[in-house]
Order: structure tokens, then C-alpha cells, then sequence
């Protein structure tokens, strides 16, 4: 009966989404406790998925008990498992984070539900169309998440992400019809099967019309992704969001995107389609190298600090999909704990860099002139996830970029290597200009710096609307928890390699 927690993971929140709404008929600030309570049940249904897997292996549910390849699949397995944990774990610290800082509509908290079954939907389906769907639901409720400030410049972002977002949905739309104009079917495994010649046919890696599929769905991935040049969306959409809502899509929405493309090159296509066409593994190598340069060096000339990591983002996961598309098993190893380490280590930066915007109205690169002192903890926990975002050990930002690095040398990549030392060295620029401001700035920077609660944003006309509307102590606990994690996980090895060897074992057979 284990496998029913794979349904429930999707139905559990977007049912619950709709309690809101209702509640909002006798009060308005319900929905937190609603959202609460769901995080919850997630959580306790991700530790028993990912405990199931991590003991018995892949877990599948036809739902509806009909089978595939007609009837639709969830599955749950060493590549999802992490990912399922990581949205689990994620959206119950930021609910726990939204108590204080707000946002407190119920509306608010329908969305924020309707997010989280999405992504889980994504990360389970074993069935491409539905990975559409799931999608577009994602989708739909990170424009609405994204607009949730009410300022004209929030309302801008949001329309700009969904014009994006409807475009990149699109063209992995038509990319599915390809595929299943090419094989007939759309689950993932016995599409991968009929793309390698089941029954005795000839191997489909070479069709064009193949081909065509695989580039749109990619690229409408990839837009989903935030990769260099289909970017630039995510700096606007994580700029002018409210800063818990900054938190969570930054460390969620773009990580699911990468992780389907993960899931489509390992199950779908296989590595045997590489070896068919290695100008398909070529192209999303440089594609992935150039948003890794690209996205490093924008981040380095930001002196705004939401901007900043977003630019960061776009680098973290062009270095993800090299993983991905290298296809060794350190390079795929790599990939995964990347992801999941990139998840923790955003979102833990933009809830702490929050907290210094509530408190001092500190925004910008110089704002940060001697918060060192101000606000020791929180500054802690930015340098702690800042110095784990180069890659400096023990964290799990060094062990994803290590077995990256390996893989690219092992797969002779060597501008892929090259391309991840580089990255760590500019990644070390803007985090050590952070650090810099927070530790050694001059006593009369700090001076000029904004300070107070009723600092102002950009331009120093208005309130700032995105900042939490007040601090707690369980705020700061839960960045404090997050940079705990993200240095723990630094000896997790073990657990990663454990979940993966039976994925590994088939992709690598």
C-alpha cells in the first residue's frame, strides 16, 4: 500500500487549496493554518515515499489501476525521492517562515498549496503529457505568487513570467506531440522502449521528427529553468516578488524544471539517443556552459542582492543540466545533489537576506556596509550559504560542483571542467564582495547605509512592500536550520549514491 502515497503527495495539496477560498467567507486569515497542517501531511507522506525508496527500490501506482502504457503512472524512485524531500522540507520551513513575515491572505495560501501540488505532481508523473499539466499548474499558481506584492513592478514580473512561462510550456507541448507522433505513446518508460525499437523495429534515435521533439522540449525546459539566453524572466519574477514568495519559488520552481529535463534525458531518452546523436548531447552541453558563464558573470556586476542571486540561479542550474547531459554516473550523481543543494542554499539566502531587509532596509550590496555586527546570526547565515554556494567543503554546494567536475574529467568534457572552475571563481567574486560589505566595510559606510524598519526600497519613495512585515525568532531559526543542513549534508554521500544506484544500474546497463 505504499505506493498510494504517490497519489496522495498530489492530491493532498491541491484539495487542500481550495479550504481557503472557502474559509474566506467568514475571515480572511485562515489560510496559514490550512497550509500548515497540509505541509505537514507532506512532509509525513515524503518520509515515508522517500524511506520506501530508500529500502525497497522504485515505487509505482497506475492511478485508477489502469495500466501503462494507457493508463497513467506515478513513480517514485532514487531520482524523484530527493526531489519529492526537497519540496516537502522546503515548503513546511517557509510556511513555518510565512507565520511572521506575511503575506496572510487566504488567496495567498490557495496558490502557495496549489505551487506545492504541482511541483509534486512533476517530480512523480512517469507519464510526459501529465508532466504538461503539472506544468502548467506550477505555472499558473507562480504567476499569481508572483504578482501577490500588488505593485505595479510585481504585476509586471508576473506578466512577463507568464508570458514566458506559456511560451516555454508551449514548445515542450509540441515537442510531446512529437514523441508521441513518433511512438504512439506518452509513458515515459515504453516511450523509451518504442524509441529504441521494441518488438524488433529499428531503433527511432535518428528520426527527425525524434530529433524535433527532443530540442522543443528542452528548450521550453529550459526557458522553465531560467537557462541562459531564456532567462529573463526569473531576475524580475524574484526581484519585485514578496520575499517569502522570493524564498520558495527561488528555491523550488526553477529546480523542477531542471529536474525534468534530468528525468526526459535519462528515462525518456536514454543515453542511447546520445551515442545517435551526439550533436543533441553537444548542443545542450554548450547550451548548459554558456548559462553557467553567462549567468556567473551578470550576478558579479549586480549591486542589487535579489537580482544578484537570481543571475546566481541561472549559473547553479546551467551547471545542472551539464551534469545531466554528460551522462556518467558521477556527472548524473553530481547533477542530483546539486539540485537539491542549490534548493536549500537559495532558499535559505533569500529568507536571510529578507530578514536584513526588514530589519535595516538593506537591499543593495552597500547596504550591507558592517551588518556583520548588527546582525551577527543572520549575516552568519548569509556568509555560511554564501561560502557554500562557491563550492568551499564541508557543504553540499562542494559535493554537487566535486562530482560534476569528476564526471566532465572522466567523460574527457574538458571545456565542461574548465567551465566549472570558472564558475567557482566568479561565483567567489560576488559572494567575497557580500562578505566583504557585511565583515570589513568601513565604520562610515555603515553610516550611510539605510537603517529601521521603515527603510524604503529602490528609489526611496515608498514603503517596501516585499519586505517580511515583522522578524521572530522562529524566522531566524529557520535560516539558521537551513544553513545547519546545507553544511550536514556536506557528508551525505552515502545517501545520495544509495538512492541512485538502482536508477544508475538501468541508465548505465
Amino acid at each position: 500500500m505504499t505506493d498510494v502515497v504517490l497519489p496522495l503527495l498530489i492530491a493532498v495539496p491541491i484539495l487542500a487549496a481550495v479550504l481557503p477560498l472557502l474559509l474566506s467567507l467568514k475571515t480572511t486569515e485562515t489560510g496559514w493554518y490550512v497550509a500548515a497542517a497540509t505541509c505537514l501531511v507532506e512532509a509525513g507522506l515524503a518520509a515515508v515515499l522517500v524511506r520506501a525508496v530508500y529500502a525497497d527500490g522504485r515505487l509505482s501506482h497506475y492511478v485508477g489501476d489502469y495500466a501503462p502504457p494507457h493508463g497513467i503512472e506515478l513513480v517514485g524512485d532514487g531520482l524523484s525521492a530527493p526531489v519529492v524531500g526537497l519540496i516537502a522540507v522546503v515548503a513546511l520551513g517557509v510556511v513555518a517562515y510565512a507565520y511572521t513575515a506575511g503575506p496572510r491572505r487566504n488567496s495567498f495560501y490557495s496558490a502557495y498549496l496549489l505551487l506545492v501540488g504541482g511541483l509534486m505532481g512533476v517530480s512523480v508523473t512517469g507519464d510526459l503529457f501529465n508532466m504538461f499539466v503539472f506544468l502548467e499548474i506550477t505555472g499558473l499558481a507562480t504567476y499569481a505568487l508572483v504578482a501577490a506584492d500588488r505593485s505595479g513592478e510585481s504585476a509586471v514580473a508576473a506578466l512577463k513570467y507568464l508570458i514566458l512561462g506559456t511560451t516555454g510550456a508551449s514548445l515542450f507541448l509540441i515537442g510531446v506531440g512529437y514523441a508521441f507522433i513518433a511512438t504512439g505513446t506518452l509513458n515515459m518508460v515504453d516511450l523509451s522502449r518504442q524509441l529504441a525499437g521494441a518488438g524488433g523495429g529499428a531503433a527511432l534515435y535518428s528520426s527527425r521528427v525524434v530529433l524535433a521533439s527532443f530540442g522543443f522540449i528542452v528548450v521550453g525546459l529550459g526557458l522553465k529553468a531560467a537557462v541562459f539566453p531564456l532567462h529573463t524572466w526569473q531576475p524580475d519574477a524574484y526581484t519585485y516578488s514578496p520575499d517569502t514568495v522570493t524564498a520558495f519559488i527561488s528555491a523550488l520552481a526553477s529546480t523542477v524544471a531542471a529536474y525534468a529535463i534530468g528525468r526526459v534525458v535519462l528515462t525518456v531518452y536514454t543515453l542511447s539517443f546520445f551515442e545517435a546523436a551526439p550533436l543533441a548531447r553537444a548542443a545542450v552541453l554548450a547550451f548548459a556552459s554558456v548559462s553557467v558563464l553567462a549567468g556567473s558573470a551578470l550576478a558579479v556586476v549586480q549591486t542589487e542582492i535579489k537580482r544578484m542571486l537570481a543571475y546566481s540561479s541561472v549559473s547553479q542550474f546551467g551547471l545542472v543540466i551539464a551534469g545531466f547531459a554528460l551522462a556518467t554516473p558521477d556527472a548524473v550523481l553530481g547533477a542530483v545533489v546539486h539540485l537539491v543543494g542549490h534548493g536549500l542554499m537559495k532558499g535559505g539566502l533569500f529568507a536571510a537576506t529578507a530578514i536584513l531587509a526588514a530589519r535595516h532596509g538593506a537591499r543593495t550590496v552597500d547596504d550591507y556596509a558592517r551588518l556583520g555586527y548588527r546582525s551577527p546570526v543572520v549575516a552568519g547565515v548569509v556568509g555560511v550559504l554564501g561560502v557554500a554556494l562557491v563550492g568551499v567543503p564541508p557543504s553540499i554546494g562542494f559535493l554537487g560542483k566535486w562530482y560534476i567536475a569528476v564526471g566532465a574529467v572522466r567523460a574527457e568534457a574538458w571545456p565542461v571542467a574548465v567551465v566549472v572552475f570558472l564558475s567557482t571563481m566568479l561565483t567567489l567574486a560576488y559572494v567575497a564582495r557580500l562578505l566583504e560589505r557585511l565583515y570589513f566595510a568601513p565604520p562610515e559606510a555603515a553610516s550611510s547605509a539605510p537603517s529601521g524598519a521603515d527603510a524604503v526600497a529602490d528609489g526611496g519613495e515608498a514603503p517596501d512592500s516585499r519586505a517580511p512585515e515583522a522578524v521572530s525568532a522562529g524566522m531566524v531559526a529557520v535560516v539558521v536550520l537551513a544553513a545547519l543542513v546545507v553544511v550536514a549534508l556536506g557528508f551525505s554521500t552515502g545517501v545520495f549514491e544509495t538512492f541512485l544506484d538502482p536508477v544508475l544500474g538501468g541508465v548505465f546497463q
